[in-house]
């Protein structure tokens, strides 16, 4: 009987579902894979019941051993409302209808740490070298539509995922332009405080454009676009700052900066000796500015603490569905827990990275 793990990858957007086969040999091999646009489904659950009626590989006997549910949004006692969607997930609902009871729901920030330990080198770019400390704490920041944060410590059999709201955390501006851009997004926005969110993400970045746009003196093709609802303007002020546009070169390297700051400073809370990790699609749509000096400047800028943080290992994870990855890792300490076995996580065999059966 073979025994198979379900990872899910659960976000606003799209949502990936896969099945990964655990072998003798310790490997994750995928087994099948399908991508969901999330909003044409009413709820998580109809999502789950099409994935696990449509036809597998044939022949063989399986058993779910475990399954892990990363999701956008903050998971408290297994529960989670995907505020974006509307849906409602509970763990112990989901483990009944499954018939296992080694599930997780967990945030999709959270989970990216079970990944960590066996990332493939394309999976990752260095931003800054550092020198790694044996059992040291590693530290996610997330960068997409939102920021998130999440830690991850090490312990006897793996590293133990710790979530985190960081990303909600008060802002604080580094300089007079930052209090500028402070004191306007509370304006503008209506707010008693800013999070680091609100300019540290897709999001931010077209804040920061809108912020600039308001108090440019002559025209620019941008200006139409000022309204905070409108969710392209991050894509367009990246796309005019890659052309040329001094404005949209001005909020790149603003948010660069704030995105430093905001690294730098989950560096000290974490202590992330380990190292510090970047995530998200922003990341990877902005990975030349994370690699650039102004942002490793801004990471480094910790004053007395600077010679630790410039020790600190720093990557950008730029795999497409290092959030699945992670998931299925994360399953496979769930079955491995659950069948009493030391192994912390199961080794990439073939999958999204190697050879795949995908129905996507």
């Amino acid at each position: 009987m073979t025994t198979t793990v379900l990872a899910a990858d659960v976000g606003g957007t799209k949502t990936v579902l896969a099945f990964y086969d655990l072998t003798e040999e310790g490997f994750l091999c995928l087994q099948r894979q399908h991508r969901y646009a999330s909003r044409a489904w009413p709820c998580f659950d109809q999502m789950l019941t099409d994935f696990l009626q449509r036809e597998g590989p044939g022949g063989r006997s399986t058993r779910l051993a475990s399954a892990c549910f990363a999701v956008a949004g903050p998971v408290q006692q297994g529960q989670v409302h995907l505020t974006n969607l509307g849906w409602f997930m509970d763990q112990q609902k989901l483990a009944r209808s499954l018939g296992t009871s080694a599930v997780e729901v967990i945030n999709d920030i959270a989970v990216l740490v079970y990944g960590l330990p066996r990332l493939q080198p394309a999976m990752a770019v260095e931003l800054q070298a550092g020198e790694p400390q044996p059992g040291g704490t590693v530290a996610v920041l997330g960068l997409g539509t939102g920021a998130g944060m999440a830690m991850g410590i090490a312990t006897p059999t793996g590293l133990c995922s710790c979530p985190s709201e960081g990303g909600h955390q008060e802002f604080s501006p580094c300089n007079t332009r930052e209090w500028q851009l402070r004191q306007w997004l509370l304006a503008d926005l209506g707010l008693e405080r800013l999070s680091v969110e609100r300019v540290v993400s897709g999001t931010g970045l077209g804040h920061i454009g809108r912020w600039l746009l308001s108090t440019h003196p002559g025209p620019h093709p941008l200006k139409a676009r000022l309204t905070h609802t409108t969710a392209d303007l991050p894509a367009r002020v990246a796309a005019a700052a890659a052309q040329g546009d001094a404005l949209c070169q001005d909020a790149l390297a603003l948010w660069t900066e704030a995105c430093g700051t905001a690294a730098a400073n989950l560096l000290l809370t974490s202590l992330c000796t380990g190292g510090l990790w970047l995530a998200g699609g922003v990341t990877v749509k902005q990975l030349p500015q994370l690699r650039s000096p102004r942002f490793l400047q801004r990471l480094q800028q910790v004053g007395r603490f600077q010679p630790l943080a410039a020790k600190v290992p720093v990557h950008a994870l730029i795999a497409p569905e290092a959030g699945l990855f992670a998931a299925a890792q994360r399953a496979c300490q769930l079955a491995h827990s659950l069948a009493g076995t030391p192994s912390t996580s199961a080794r990439q065999g073939c999958g999204p990275w190697g050879n795949m059966d995908s129905d996507s």
